[in-house]
């Protein structure tokens, strides 16, 4: 891999490993955990049917079902065009027909901020490979709740099982890093005064550009203060309960 690109041969991976495939030109990635045997264990959409921000961009952009329709099921996995939430499949539906790219841990904050497209490292340490299979396996089983683009996304879901950690406040982003590079973006165009301190392009760019990078800092799990790591088994009871509340709420009304 070179610094800045992510881009990875099959034969190198190794079970545990976070990957991911871009999607639609380049616009957002997939993400999941490799488990070895050519097989993947990932967080999504299916064909657009969960429950995500409610919007046509959420549903358009970020969905992300397997790469074969039903009326031509891959061999290996069958037909996954229906499903949501998460799966395990071959690799080749997991990629999509895209290329595969190994998300990085343990980088430092130059490295960081070189890689300045969202969602392709982070600040953060991995746990062993056995902790993180197990909790992909663990979600495998037991799920992951329901899709959220900026809180709990294809992303959020392999974060989660390389490090354990979540946000533990309700009104904060999840740990998505392409969550957080489009904030970012958002932030640096729209919302600071320093966009006045100078009128030509050029220094309107490096000061949007800065703003950006600063907002992405900030915003990477290894610097926030707001993550918490919690036990697979505390997730899923938890999500469980809540889940469970919102349909009763639902009843209700």
């Amino acid at each position: 891999m070179g610094v800045l690109s992510n881009k990875i041969h099959g034969e190198d991976l190794k079970p545990g490993d976070h990957i991911y495939s871009w999607r639609q030109a380049y616009i957002y990635a997939h993400h999941g955990i490799y488990t070895g045997d050519g097989k993947v264990i990932h967080f999504t959409r299916g064909a657009g049917q969960e429950i995500g921000t409610g919007t046509f961009f959420d549903r358009i952009i970020f969905s992300s079902s397997p790469a074969h329709p039903s009326d031509n099921p891959c061999p290996q996995c069958g037909d996954y065009s229906r499903l949501d939430g998460v799966i395990i499949s071959c690799i080749d539906c997991f990629l999509a027909g895209g290329n595969l790219y190994l998300f990085e841990y343990g980088v430092s904050p130059a490295l960081f901020l070189v890689k300045a497209r969202g969602g392709t490292c982070t600040l953060a340490t991995s746990d062993p490979p056995e902790d993180v299979l197990h909790r992909a396996t663990f979600l495998l089983q037991n799920g992951f709740g329901v899709y959220h683009v900026f809180k709990k996304n294809c992303e959020d879901f392999a974060i989660y099982c390389k490090t354990g950690l979540l946000v533990n406040t309700s009104i904060s982003m999840g740990c998505s890093g392409q969550a957080a590079s489009l904030a970012a973006a958002v932030s640096a165009i729209v919302s600071s005064p320093l966009r006045y301190l100078t009128t030509s392009c050029s220094g309107l760019a490096a000061v949007g550009y800065g703003i950006y990078c600063v907002n992405r800092l900030v915003s990477d799990l290894g610097v926030r203060r707001d993550v918490e790591k919690v036990p697979v088994e505390s997730l899923v009871a938890n999500t469980s309960l809540d889940e469970s509340s919102g349909a009763t709420d639902i009843a209700k009304e």
